[in-house]
């Protein structure tokens, strides 16, 4: 009786810190909106006074506390705070932490593919599945310190499915994947090396676009030679990102041999959310619908 009331006040003393983390965090997620706000009033008085033009008459009553503002600023601190920079605060200075799963009852196809993924991404351990619920996974990988958590789905033994949620409180992002040829497929494959690949984005060019290319590129750790000739490519075209993994070698002076290590498949974004994938409530950031593919010139990425 003991050890079950010492299990049951160490849960709740768990879910009473992820929920007060939690709401410090949207805290600090709604006054990002003032700071934009805010942000934009001091743009337009650097501009007035830039160009000699009267300060625009909605800005009169603040134009003091703002100007003042803007002379105890510099380069770094005029810039607007994101989101971003408290989802990835550790980028770069700690190597990510990344787990893989599945969802229940998986082919072997799609446990292959799993199996493929831990393998190409660096610091990256695979879970089986079993009958553990989603929650369970997120609280378990939060208490181990990962970083990120990977959940790939199936529809009659097809991988057709990514979610890479972001530990501890997001975002999570919902790719469709299609075409997928596994490492065994590719008759070209080689072993797959273990040094850290180099990582190359195409075409990502809008605020959604840097918003996707942060999520897929923090999965990975920061290459530790420069002489890596492992390559990870995301091209995106047409808001379908088609994902490549290479391996290259010199073959001579001005020549190089391009090995596709594999797997290869296209993946297309249709949501993201502003929490993990466990949080029904969190807000959606991005979200396809429906009336978004006949716009043939809207490109979201």
């Amino acid at each position: 009786v003991t050890v079950r009331c010492i299990i049951t006040f160490v849960r709740v003393a768990m879910l009473r810190k992820n929920t007060r983390l939690r709401k410090e965090f949207l805290y600090r997620k709604s006054l990002e909106g003032k700071e934009r706000e805010t942000y934009e009033k001091k743009r337009k008085i650097r501009n007035a006074l830039a160009e000699g033009k009267p300060i625009p008459t909605e800005l009169l009553d603040e134009q003091d506390e703002l100007r003042h503002e803007i002379d105890l600023e510099d380069e770094t601190s005029k810039k607007p705070k994101l989101m971003v920079d408290d989802e990835y605060a550790r980028a770069g200075v700690v190597d990510p932490k990344i787990f893989i799963t599945t969802s229940h009852d998986p082919s072997s196809r799609l446990i292959l593919f799993a199996k493929e993924i831990s393998r190409l991404i660096p610091n990256c351990s695979k879970l089986n599945r079993g009958r553990h619920q989603i929650a369970e996974l997120v609280s378990a990988c939060r208490s181990n310190e990962v970083t990120d958590l990977i959940v790939v789905h199936e529809t009659r033994g097809e991988p057709d499915g990514l979610i890479i949620t972001h530990l501890p409180y997001g975002p999570t992002a919902y790719f469709g994947i299609s075409g997928t040829v596994l490492r065994h497929d590719i008759k070209t494959s080689t072993a797959m090396p273990q040094v850290f690949p180099h990582l190359i984005f195409h075409n990502f060019s809008t605020s959604l676009g840097s918003r996707v290319q942060n999520i897929l590129k923090h999965i990975f750790p920061v290459p530790s030679r420069d002489d890596s000739r492992r390559v990870v490519t995301f091209s995106n075209d047409n808001d379908h990102i088609s994902f490549r993994h290479h391996y290259f070698e010199k073959a001579g002076y001005k020549k190089v041999d391009l090995k596709e290590l594999g797997p290869r498949f296209e993946m297309k974004l249709y949501k993201i959310k502003l929490g993990t994938i466990d949080m029904e409530d969190a807000d959606d950031e991005y979200n396809l619908r429906p009336f978004m593919n006949t716009a043939k010139k809207r490109q979201s990425l």
